[in-house]
């Protein structure tokens, strides 16, 4: 029998590609604007709230679907908004069987009504805190810097300010047409130096350039999506693939895809789940990850993810273990936290559920 939804919601999940302003509860986002006097919203009814939100971002566009968040990042303005946020945001994730998280956002984009980049990045920070107690979830914090702006080297400086308390790596992203990721080659070099953890939207709306750029120029960890890494590999008639060299670089150096099916639809990089490269790319036992994006604007959880992908690819027990473990090998922890997870809670968690009568 495959796993269903209910089932795999029990399951101890890991997720690395999840952005704090694209996970907002409708109810709390009408609540956020009413106190602070936005009224940009298109509707203050947070059933139509959450339904506008999934048909805006369902245009096949990364730009269309990027300006959804303007209502979001509108409503995070304040000490006490980031806080219920980010606590919210931890709360969601733990009910979804989430037990590892790291969460991103851009504190460049939170400072309009006053605050500090420092006071941004500890509002957050304290609302993970309040969020994960006593829920059996850790969430660690990604500083993403907008690839379209300038202040990248500030955020990279900021990420390891704070890397001891919280912040477990850094991000760019942002439409990447037009913005390459070597234009904050300086911050990126910088981290290295510092010995940071850093990962790197690309190959989500652009192609293989970007993806090369972001690895080969920059030494990203890990990819933000990655899936056009697909146009380097063909597919012959009798199934076998012939890898090119960028798409065999990535899996032989065990480059983790934080690949996000559902919102990969939304923004046009695939056309269906079932025609999803990620179908292609666990067969090849590149080192994918399952990961939910924006849950507000896709409407989803990881549990609804992995949902999708038994449904469409016939995925049982051992698939979403292989999906788990490849994400908590690929988290930006120290060695032995992470193996102390896959081996203390996620394989024990799997086991009983493979196992149970």
């Amino acid at each position: 029998m495959s796993p269903t939804l209910d089932e795999i919601r029990r399951a101890p999940k890991v997720l690395l590609h999840d952005h704090l302003d694209g996970g907002l509860r409708a109810e709390t986002i009408v609540e956020l604007a009413r106190e602070a006097g936005y009224g940009g919203l298109p509707t203050t009814d947070p059933g139509e709230l959450r339904q506008w939100f999934e048909e805006a971002s369902d245009s096949g566009s990364l730009e269309r679907y990027l300006t959804t968040f303007d209502h979001t990042v509108g409503v995070m303005q304040t000490r006490e908004a980031l806080v219920r946020v980010a606590a919210e945001c931890a709360e969601d994730l733990a009910a979804d069987g989430v037990v590892y998280a790291e969460v991103r956002f851009a504190p460049e984009q939170h400072t309009t009504a006053g605050l500090t980049l420092d006071q941004v990045v500890e509002a957050v920070l304290d609302g993970f805190r309040q969020g994960s107690e006593g829920r059996g979830i850790r969430v660690g914090t990604l500083l993403t810097a907008m690839r379209h702006a300038a202040r990248s080297m500030e955020i990279a400086e900021l990420a390891v300010r704070y890397r001891d308390v919280g912040v477990v790596g850094f991000d760019i992203a942002g439409a990447e047409a037009g913005y390459p990721p070597t234009r904050h080659l300086d911050a990126f070099e910088y981290l290295q130096r510092e010995n940071a953890h850093f990962t790197i939207h690309a190959g989500e709306a652009f192609g293989l350039p970007s993806i090369w750029q972001a690895i080969q120029w920059c030494g990203a960890d890990r990819l933000g999506h990655g899936v056009r890494i697909i146009d380097d590999i063909s597919v012959a008639e009798d199934g076998t693939a012939k890898l090119g060299r960028l798409a065999a670089y990535v899996r032989d150096k065990r480059i983790p895809l934080e690949m996000c099916p559902t919102s990969n639809l939304q923004t046009g990089a695939a056309r269906s789940i079932a025609e999803h490269p990620i179908g292609l790319l666990r067969r090849l036992y590149f080192r994918v990850t399952v990961n939910t994006d924006n849950r507000l604007m896709s409407s989803t959880s990881v549990s609804e993810e992995f949902a999708k992908l038994v449904e469409a690819f016939g995925y049982g027990w051992d698939d979403l273990q292989w999906f788990t473990v490849n994400a908590m090998k690929s988290a930006f922890l120290p060695f032995d936290e992470r193996l102390a997870l896959i081996n203390g809670v996620i394989k024990p968690g799997y086991a009983r559920l493979k196992w149970q009568p």
